[in-house]
């Protein structure tokens, strides 16, 4: 028998996702978040979802740009830093030494050491309660190509993504394969 647990955010697994911004001065900050997806694929875009009172929300808001660097287990501290540390008064790259790159296509930084990056440009604006949903057009997606398959796709073994976990408050490594997509629920049909 299941057990209700009330209405909680403690979706087993969410992304864990830095979003580099800059702020009005031209300043490159970054925080990290874990409300975020997938949300289109027709333009293909993704959202974050980000509090009012975070330096992120109205740099987005000013900017019209994000993006979403996609950092690997070797910078598990540095993402949580960035979740804990306002930009407001502290210098997020210069604390951690790591290295802001300008996006050529959309008003927003990323982090060079991560090797993924997400860039964006935001189409829409949705209130939600507590949390604003930024929609962003994908504009490009820039992967280190040392961290990719023979298929010039980003290989999950080699970038290491981390996750977070709600319920625990922990980052988590991501796990083997357990099946194809699209293919394995076959073999019910065929029964």
């Amino acid at each position: 028998m299941k057990k209700s647990l009330g209405a909680k955010t403690i979706v087993p697994t969410t992304p864990v996702w830095v979003v580099g911004t800059y702020d009005r001065d031209g300043k490159p900050n970054v925080m990290t978040a874990a409300w975020g997806g997938i949300c289109c694929s027709q333009p293909p875009c993704i959202y974050v979802s980000l509090r009012k009172a975070t330096y992120t929300y109205g740099n987005i808001v000013e900017r019209k740009a994000f993006t979403v660097s996609i950092p690997s287990e070797t910078f598990v501290k540095e993402a949580d830093y960035f979740g804990i540390t306002s930009g407001k008064t502290v210098d997020k790259f210069s604390s951690t030494g790591l290295t802001p790159i300008k996006s050529d296509l959309v008003d927003a930084p990323y982090v060079k050491e991560f090797p993924m990056v997400i860039e964006c440009k935001v189409i829409k604006i949705v209130e939600i309660g507590l949390h604003t949903e930024f929609v962003g057009e994908i504009v490009d997606v820039k992967v280190d190509s040392n961290v990719l398959n023979a298929k010039n796709l980003p290989d999950l073994e080699k970038l290491k993504p981390i996750i977070w976990n709600p319920a625990e408050m922990t980052y988590n490594k991501v796990g083997n394969p357990v099946g194809k997509a699209f293919s394995i629920g076959k073999e019910i049909r065929t029964q």
